[in-house]
This record gives C-alpha cells, structure tokens and sequence, in this order.
C-alpha cells in the first residue's frame, strides 16, 4: 500500500478534484492524503483575524464570500442532484460551525478550530465525488488518530494503533481518504502540525502503516537542481539521498516541507515527488541510495542575518562558545550556519524576533557586528572530503560574488555560502551554468 498526499493546488478547483479522483482510482487500494483547496487556510487565517480583532461582522462576511466560492465548486464538481445535495448539507454544516465559533471571546483553540476546517472540506468533497464515481471509498477521519504528544511531537504508537484500527474497520475499501495537517494535541484539543504540514502527515502514515512507497503530488515535476523561478534551464533531479533532500528542503526548496523527510527516513520508505499536471513525468525518488559521486542540486534561504562575535578572550579558551550558544538558546533562536576562528565565530540566523536581546547579551563577551538581508546559498550532493573538486568547482563559480561565510564539513551532502541577498539570483545563475551545465 502507498501514501498518496495531494497539496492544495493539486485540488485548487473542480477539475483538479476531477483530475486528482482519475489519478488515484486506477492505482490501487492506498492511502490518499488531501491539504485544503488552494487558498483555503489563507481565507480561514483572515477570518480568524478578524476574530482576534472582534470584528465579527467582518469575520462573517469572509465566511459568507468563501461558503459561496465553495457552493460554486460543487455545482461544478457533482453531476447528480443527489450527490450536489449531500456535499451542500456537508459543506454548510462546516460553515456553521465556523460561524459557531465567530464570537467576541476568541482563542488559539478556537482558531486551530477554524483552520481545521479547509482539509475536513475537501475530503468530504472527494469522498462523495468518488462515490458517485462508484468507487468504495472509505474517509478516515485524521482527528481520529493523528495525535501529538505534550512535547508537540508525533505520538507514533498511538497513530499506528488508532490508524490500524480503521484500516480494519474499512477493510472492504477500495481506497482511503483522510486530511493532511490537522491532529489533536495531547489533551484532545485540534491542534495542527504547522503549514506545510500534509507532507508531514502523510509521511506519519506511511510510516505507521509501513507503506511501500510516499508519493508527494504537486504542481512541478519533481525537485528541480535550481530555482525555477529565478534560474532558466533547470531539470528535475532523478534521485537523492534523505540528506541530500533534507538539506534542500530546509534551505528553500519549497517543493518538500523539511519535517516530512524523518519518518520515512528511519523507516526506509521512498518519497516520490510527482507532478499532478503531468502524471507521466517520473519525479524524483527520495531514499536511502548510494551516493553518485555528483553535485546535485542548489538551493537558496532568504532574509538571514548574520552575526559575528570577535573577542580576545577566545584565544586558546574553553567555554566561550557554550555561553555564545547558551544565549540563543535563552532567546530560542536557531542557527543555520557557522563558522569560527582563534578569536571570533560567525553565526547565522533567520528570526530576527529576539535580535535587539541577543546583541545586547553577545555584547558582554565581546565586538559584534550584523549583516542583515543576506541569503544562505546551499549546495547539495555527494560531498564526502574524499571526493576532489566539487568545492573548487562551487568557489570558481561564485570568483565574481563576494561570499561572506562559507561553511563545510558538517554534512556529507552540503555547502553552505552566504551572500548578499540582492546577489542571490546571480550566484545561483552562476552556479547554474558553471556547475550544472559545463558537466552536461
């Protein structure tokens, strides 16, 4: 069985619901994970704004403007009276709810709430389309066994125990369908995994479930060696390692969300990345491969900001950088690069909520200095310090492009270089034609 997760541009209108129910119905009995219909959460985070704010009126114009987009897709979607019936009474159920919730007294529970409710729609939508089809559907219910811990984490033996029991419940089904990012937390509440967070789910599930294989469905033909919309000429790569993928997800390739590559990594599941408008393109497989010897793929993650600590006590002293990292810590600012020196470290981050707090604390141990509109420039593959010339090839590359920091030697599978933010598109180009296209 295989986990099939289809994100909101793949069911963005009635035709890509039709197109999306075609897909799945001729592969098999699996898994089919949906996000909201494209634009959905957007519209439901700006009714919940104007709750937080307690516009109410406000708020119930949002939901009246989005129910009527939605009774528009069902005349569209439905053919039969019926089926267009069953879908209205499920939809305005949804809505009045939402409505439900629209009143002065708003919290973070209710608005979870609210944002529950795009994915519950478009399940419902394809689960009723599909059996109009015919097809033996079966809907299970993602608030039914996706549950995260106290910490926040996936409780994974409560979603295989929970999941496995539906999957017998429904075991006539000739397919399943349920939603991607919503859960409940540990005390029951709804709760979400975080935007993004469908690609999460379905990797959950297929881990839970031991699926041969994730196939991630969305609008581009598999993760690209460049930015495809700064960068002309870049192809899908056929194959990564979960590093290599990992590394690209966290540094800008937006085609994967990064949390989605652990659970099918420690469970040796491939993830395949597929376009829903081209079907027949072959993707890109995500597993545990050899190593090929080659640089795969660049990527790049705006608004970082970097901070250098330079600081005569450094020298041939132990602890300095635990007190550094200590106060990042305070402050819960991660960090993406760094790199030291006998009387300084660099560091960068991309939150700058706490910033003007951790420069007056770093100020205690020494001279700081700030860049800020800087962009990490990532550069992913086989990059195992055996293997001779990748890094000269990256350098000679970017010989025109000022490089603030560079870091290597942490991963197996990357090269970090931060540039200017307004260099971004030219050390890409570059790295494009020089990297990429000289070895065609």
């Amino acid at each position: 069985m295989n986990v099939l997760k289809f994100g909101g541009t793949s069911v963005g209108s009635a035709t890509r619901i039709q197109n999306v129910a075609e897909l799945i119905t001729k592969r098999g009995k699996n898994i089919v994970v949906l996000s909201a219909m494209a634009g959905t959460t957007n519209t439901l985070v700006e009714i919940s704004d104007y709750l937080y704010k307690k516009n109410v009126d406000g708020a119930k114009e949002v939901i009246n403007q989005l129910e009527t987009k939605y009774q528009g897709v069902i005349n569209e979607l439905f053919s039969t009276e019926e089926a267009k019936d069953e879908a209205r009474r499920e939809v305005k159920s949804i809505f009045n709810y939402i409505r439900s919730l629209s009143k002065d007294i708003f919290t973070l529970f209710e608005e979870k709430e609210i944002l529950a409710q795009g994915e519950l729609i478009s399940t419902r939508l394809m689960n009723i389309y599909l059996h109009e089809k015919g097809v033996n559907s079966a809907l299970l219910p993602a608030l039914d066994f996706m549950r995260t811990d106290k910490n926040g984490e996936p409780d994974t033996h409560y979603i295989r125990q929970r999941l496995t029991a539906l999957l017998d419940k429904h075991f006539d089904a000739d397919l399943y369908i349920t939603q991607g990012f919503i859960c409940r937390n540990a005390y029951g509440e709804v709760d979400n995994l975080q935007r993004g967070g469908s690609d999460y789910t379905a990797s959950l599930i297929g881990a839970a479930i031991g699926a041969d294989e994730i196939e991630i469905w969305t609008d581009i033909d598999g993760m690209h060696n460049n930015d495809p919309r700064y960068v002309e000429g870049t192809s899908p790569v056929a194959e990564l390692h979960f590093e290599e993928a990992a590394e690209l997800a966290y540094f800008g390739a937006k085609i994967l969300h990064p949390t989605c590559v652990l659970p099918a990594k420690l469970n040796n599941i491939p993830v395949r990345l597929l376009n829903t408008m081209q079907p027949e393109a072959k993707g890109t497989v995500i597993y545990n491969c050899a190593p090929n010897h080659a640089i795969k793929a660049v990527a790049a993650k705006d608004n970082i900001t970097a901070i250098k600590i330079k600081s005569g006590r450094m020298l041939l002293a132990y602890g300095f950088l635990r007190k550094v990292f200590e106060i990042f810590e305070t402050y819960q600012t991660s960090i993406d690069m760094i790199t030291t020196s006998e009387v300084g470290v660099s560091v960068t981050i991309d939150n700058e909520r706490n910033l003007h707090h951790i420069l007056d604390d770093l100020k205690k141990f020494g001279t700081v200095t700030v860049d800020s509109d800087m962009a990490i420039i990532c550069v992913v593959g086989d990059l195992e310090w055996h293997n001779c010339g990748f890094e000269t090839k990256v350098l000679d590359a970017l010989r025109d492009i000022p490089v603030r920091m560079i870091s290597y030697g942490g991963s197996n599978y990357n090269i970090s270089l931060l540039v200017r933010q307004a260099d971004k598109i030219a050390a890409l180009k570059a790295l494009q034609s020089t990297v990429f296209t000289s070895a065609e």
